[in-house]
């Protein structure tokens, strides 16, 4: 079965809407959903989205994007949520320069201290890298982590390299199903397969059939895994297998979750 390595289901054009969504995405084999936490808000959201559906599983972090909103204190409420409570990563966290570099000395502060967290909690992480890859890459080296997942790709074959190298695998999602994405899909085709996982970002990052302006659901994970084993030449299966795997590689800790789960029963 998929699991969608990134998906917003605590995102505000969700709302009251998980039950259909989680089905429907159930309906289309996807069995797992990530879900990385933005800020201090969601926190709490995504939380509780793993009591309601035991099959959905969170990372706790602050997205570059919404840093502005950080208050003093909020660091150690994150340090707080990762002892208390059971994230499968520290996430999202990273650098985002495509919208701002103005607050860049921030930023790279903000990700540093949570590659530190990530670091004394044995967490993997989960990265917003947008225009920003040679950063964080730098910081990585300064600061290194178990690996993760660097999400919605779209560097360099050097730099996919340099991911790899330390471990990490790259989240490849609807950007790649567009015409003009000949670089994304250059590198989804070329790179170890055992070195991507998929994802949807849903609600954002919508795949070409939904069109730019179309709201992304987890649901679009199997058409994009079907894209996806059609560009590199391989059987839906068995893209959908290795995708799997490579996810509980990157996020050891779902495994974890679901053994004591079981266990319990």
């Amino acid at each position: 079965m998929l699991i969608d390595s990134h998906c917003h289901l605590d995102a505000l054009e969700f709302s009251d809407e998980q039950d259909a969504i989680i089905k429907n995405a159930l309906h289309h084999g996807v069995e797992k959903i990530i879900i990385p936490a933005v800020n201090r808000k969601s926190f709490d959201d995504v939380i509780e989205l793993r009591k309601k559906f035991p099959n959905c599983f969170y990372a706790l972090g602050f997205h570059p994007m919404y840093i502005h909103d950080m208050k003093d204190g909020d660091m150690d409420t994150l340090k707080t949520y990762l002892k208390t409570y059971e994230p499968v990563a520290v996430g999202e966290i990273g650098l985002d320069f495509f919208v701002t570099k103005d607050n860049k000395t921030i930023q790279e502060e903000i990700f540093v201290a949570q590659l530190k967290l990530a670091n004394a909690f044995d967490l993997p992480v989960i990265m917003h890298v947008r225009q920003a890859i040679d950063d964080v890459l730098k910081n990585l080296r300064r600061y290194p982590v178990k690996g993760g997942i660097a999400h919605a790709f779209n560097g360099s074959m050097q730099q996919a390299e340099a991911f790899i190298e330390m471990g990490f695998k790259l989240g490849f999602g609807g950007a790649m199903t567009y015409t003009r994405a000949t670089h994304i899909q250059a590198l989804a085709k070329s790179l170890p397969i055992e070195s991507i996982v998929l994802e949807t970002d849903a609600p954002d990052i919508p795949p070409s059939w939904l069109g730019h302006q179309g709201r992304n659901t987890p649901g679009e994970l199997h058409q994009i895994a079907t894209f996806f084993a059609e560009l590199r030449g391989m059987n839906l299966t068995s893209v959908i297998e290795t995708s799997h795997q490579n996810t509980l590689d990157a996020l050891p800790k779902i495994v974890q979750l679901c053994t004591s789960a079981e266990n319990l029963h």
